[in-house]
């Protein structure tokens, strides 16, 4: 199972997320892979690049998710933007550690919003755990990465 495939399952079964927040999510996460990639240089499919481009120009400003919550959701998109730069900026600079890998696990912030605002502060945070640790990536596995930047 692919990672998107297993990022919609549990959207989907584990957080029983209407299928708009689904859908928006997972626009949300493509375009990042797809932009995370590109800053990296490495290859990026185009059928791929064509779809961040549909979804981040057109998609996911049709969502019914997006349409309802745009005002809550786009102070925390901006905040993951600025911490994944933060964190690449660190990294670039061969100065990666346990803060800057941190900073990389943006995304998880939007996920826990969605499921606040789809389901209430209090389910959230009986959440709260589960949806961090969908970050897969490990401390251990980020520092070797970066320990030759």
């Amino acid at each position: 199972m692919g990672s998107a495939d297993w990022l919609k399952e549990n959207l989907e079964k584990v957080f029983a997320l209407p299928a708009p927040a689904v859908e928006w999510l997972l626009m949300l996460w493509g375009a990042i892979q797809v932009f995370d990639d590109v800053a990296d240089g490495d290859p990026v499919e185009r059928e791929e690049l064509n779809a961040a481009i549909w979804n981040t120009l057109v998609g996911i400003n049709q969502n019914a998710f997006w349409l309802a919550n745009s005002q809550t959701l786009a102070p925390v998109i901006a905040s993951m933007i600025l911490k994944w730069q933060a964190s690449d900026q660190a990294e670039r600079a061969g100065k990666a550690d346990a803060r800057s890998f941190g900073w990389r696990a943006g995304y998880y912030d939007v996920v826990l919003m969605a499921v606040a605002l789809c389901h209430g502060t209090q389910r959230a945070t009986q959440y709260a755990r589960q949806v961090m640790e969908l970050y897969g990536e490990t401390l251990e596995d980020y520092i070797k990465e970066f320990s030759h930047a």
